[in-house]
């Protein structure tokens, strides 16, 4: 395969796809911040996919690649902090019983 943008955005459309299979066919908690987590990084593939190949965005792909990453991870620290709350609570990592938290 060549050095090219349509090889990166099939190898990130490939990767958020199984992010979303993920996120849909789990019910567990963490496989689905994973599943997130995969999602975002191949955005930011797509990002960066860009930036090398699209000459007015080379340096602000860069920018925001890192600015994605940032988020990324705090929204996996938050995300995993919430889940390990939970499961202290109900002693479950499945999604399903969190709904009986309403009553």
């Amino acid at each position: 395969m060549s050095n090219s943008l349509d090889s990166y955005l099939i190898l990130s459309g490939l990767l958020f796809a199984i992010g979303i299979f993920g996120f849909l066919a789990r019910r567990n908690a963490i496989s689905m911040l994973m599943s997130i987590e995969l999602m975002v990084n191949a955005v930011n593939l797509t990002i960066l996919a860009f930036g090398a190949f699209v000459e007015p965005l080379r340096v602000h792909s860069a920018v925001i690649a890192l600015l994605v990453i940032a988020v990324a991870a705090a929204e996996a620290t938050v995300g995993l902090a919430i889940v390990i709350a939970i499961y202290r609570n109900k002693k479950t990592p499945l999604v399903d019983e969190y709904d009986s938290m309403r009553e």
